[in-house]
């Protein structure tokens, strides 16, 4: 007889795990970041962005230096267990997707970074992909907060990649792992339309792409 064991009792274990974790990482980070907190600390919305499959490096990268985050987390069940660790790690989460209830959390996020002075967090391609293919909510979110988008991509040297849509990958214990924070962006100012959507969508994915490229040669 299979006793079904739910999975969100494993989440305190899974959270101090995570925490140990990536107190072993070597961060070497190339950027000011210590310049984007106080960009935060003076007001100023801030939107980190980055890609679904370096959703573990980055987020131990970002809660070492801060916890004062709001990330919009999917409403499925995984979106759930995601919920309650961040909120185990300090950040806010606001459920909703691309698919359901996109727009209504978006909206939510933005009032809690205004009211709470946050940074909002976005894996810009997930939950689904295509990998590497900002979707519409970052740049809607940080059009409509008045705020600039930062983006960050990790390169951990030793890693368990997963053959999962987004590549996600898993630093091993110890290893060093190179963070790259671009300049901020600023989105336009112009309507959202299909096109003017799409430019900016392109300009943040061109930016990501090429940021911290050499470590790939």
């Amino acid at each position: 007889m299979k006793i079904p064991i739910d999975p969100l009792i494993l989440v305190p274990f899974v959270t101090g795990l995570f925490r140990l974790w990536v107190k072993t990482i070597r961060y070497e980070p190339h950027g000011d970041w210590e310049n984007l907190l106080k960009m935060n600390k003076d007001g100023q919305p801030l939107v980190v962005s980055f890609w679904h499959g370096e959703l573990f490096p980055v987020t131990g990268f970002a809660h070492k230096i801060s916890q004062h985050y709001v990330a919009v987390v999917s409403q499925s069940k995984d979106g759930e267990i995601i919920s309650q660790i961040l909120e185990r790690l300090g950040t806010k989460p606001v459920r909703g997707s691309s698919s359901r209830g996109g727009v209504k959390a978006l909206l939510h996020a933005k009032r809690i970074m205004e009211k709470e002075n946050r940074i909002a967090v976005f894996t810009v391609d997930g939950p689904r992909g295509p990998r590497h293919k900002p979707k519409d909510g970052v740049i809607f979110m940080a059009q409509r907060a008045g705020a600039k988008i930062i983006p960050i991509r990790a390169y951990p040297k030793t890693k368990k990649i997963f053959g999962s849509w987004d590549r996600f990958m898993l630093p091993m214990p110890f290893t060093r792992c190179p963070i790259y924070i671009g300049e901020p962006m600023d989105v336009t100012t112009e309507k959202l339309d299909k096109d003017v959507m799409a430019r900016e969508k392109e300009r943040l994915e061109k930016r990501m792409l090429e940021l911290g490229a050499n470590e790939n040669e």
